[in-house]
């Protein structure tokens, strides 16, 4: 669906846009006040990341073998809103990466310079055709409303392996590879719901209520949760959308969970928005046995600005089997993330989606270095779509990247408290996560992701 380019559309979209992913948008964990020793740091500059060897190290490359690349260098291309959402949390972990990649001495000798491609929340097809011209291909990103620039990726044979996809046309088209795995035909949070409403609160699955910003983008996850939610044992008994340019008084909201018995609620929008609905609920003393706050409100903000309300009624989120900031004692990965943002951007905050970011630059680095001095987008892609076993080094669960779509079989969950974001207690059964996850299949018609076949393109063309 094309946007309306009216002042009312674009509160709208501004509004709900941290929400694009299907819940990809996030705060995230905060660094923490206390310093800790660089040791990770250090070990980077080997070009060793987490469990993986050699990511980056230095070499003697020759030649130019595809657009982008040069005997010195590699350009790509990061997607991002930031001129519309001041939010730089993937231009953050591109600095972050590629400046710890330089360092150890790039892909094989050859530094990596990424263009930051803001598109703006409207502007992902004019990005795009920028990135078309210049870029290798595109690594660490993602737009609100990235199905805008699908068709001409795939035009121009451009790889893709962003860290967040969000419209249906663009979330598993081809020529783009998902680090951590989700396929578009199943509902990546089934291993989620079936907790909450068969363990966690089996009391709830009666009455559960989804609440979905206005916008393009929400409108088709909010129907796509709703049929992920019964197929996992719940019933839907309420559904409504709120503007999403704001809302002055929740308390017509708050009325109707309450008239309608709501037990679990599903929200999806803005965590600012939500902070703002539980404080009404708490103020008419209606508590739900669970909310679903997703991984939007994963981080320091939701906490500060639900207040006490926190503690009236649970607050969990689904980090789809990506490693939390709470687990980075135990995981040396998050550890590492850590200790380089110390060093090359110490004022940012580590958010989920940079370390969605961070996991879809390791698969561009591991792979651009398996192809040597050779590098052409063909060898890229390829490499990438070998990996049966990619785990970021151990920022996320294992996942086989060689099934382009098929469902996560693993999840994690968060839950919010009055002292920050807390590991739910979930029974983790591997590691971090809990790996029996149904799978999911969607029957509603939600589209489809674009091919090279739509634009008269074939893998045979990429080279």
């Amino acid at each position: 669906m094309r946007p309306r380019r009216t002042v009312a559309a674009v509160a709208a979209v501004a509004a709900v846009t941290v929400f694009a992913a299907g819940c990809g948008r996030s705060g995230g964990g905060e660094l923490g006040a206390e310093d800790t020793p660089a040791t990770a740091a250090a070990e980077a500059a080997a070009g060793d990341f987490g469990t993986l060897k050699d990511v980056c190290g230095p070499g003697d490359p020759k030649g130019a073998p595809a657009q982008g690349v040069t005997a010195s260098e590699i350009s790509v291309g990061t997607f991002s809103d930031v001129g519309f959402t001041k939010n730089s949390e993937f231009d953050d972990a591109a600095k972050v990466f590629t400046e710890w990649c330089n360092a150890a001495g790039g892909i094989n000798g050859r530094e990596i310079t990424y263009h930051l491609r803001d598109s703006k929340i409207f502007e992902t097809r004019q990005r795009m055709i920028e990135s078309c011209r210049e870029d290798f291909a595109i690594v660490g990103g993602g737009s609100a409303l990235d199905a805008g620039g699908v068709e001409e990726r795939l035009k121009c044979l451009l790889p893709d392996i962003p860290a967040q996809t969000s419209q249906v046309e663009n979330l598993g088209s081809d020529l783009q590879i998902d680090a951590i795995g989700a396929g578009h035909s199943f509902a990546r949070y089934a291993g989620y719901y079936t907790w909450l409403l068969k363990e966690a609160h089996p009391g709830s699955a009666s009455a559960v209520g989804v609440i979905a910003g206005d916008s393009p983008v929400t409108k088709v996850i909010g129907d796509q949760t709703a049929e992920a939610l019964e197929k996992s044992g719940g019933t839907v008994v309420y559904r409504d959308l709120y503007p999403a340019a704001g809302v002055s008084d929740w308390t017509p909201y708050a009325q109707s969970l309450k008239s309608k018995g709501v037990k679990g609620l599903v929200f999806q929008g803005d965590f600012r928005s939500l902070a703002k609905l539980e404080q009404v609920l708490k103020s008419i003393d209606y508590k739900l046995d669970w909310i679903d706050a997703n991984s939007n409100a994963y981080g320091t903000g939701f906490g500060e600005l639900v207040g006490d309300a926190v503690d009236f009624q649970p607050n969990y989120a689904d980090l789809s089997g990506v490693a939390p900031l709470e687990a980075a004692d135990d995981i040396p990965a998050l550890e590492q993330v850590k200790d380089l943002y110390k060093e090359y951007a110490p004022d940012a905050e580590i958010t989920f989606p940079a370390l969605r970011a961070f996991s879809a630059w390791l698969l561009f680095a591991t792979s651009a270095s398996e192809c040597g001095d050779d590098l052409t987008r063909k060898c890229l892609y390829e490499t990438a779509r070998e990996q049966t076993d990619w785990t970021a080094g151990g920022l996320q669960v294992s996942v086989d990247i060689t099934e382009a779509d098929a469902p996560l079989k693993c999840f994690n969950v968060v839950q919010a408290t009055p002292d920050g974001w807390e590991i739910a207690n979930f029974e983790p059964d591997e590691g971090a996560f809990r790996c029996d996850a149904p799978e999911v299949r969607y029957t509603g018609d939600y589209g489809s992701p674009l091919t090279l076949a739509s634009v008269g393109k074939s893998l045979s063309d990429l080279q």
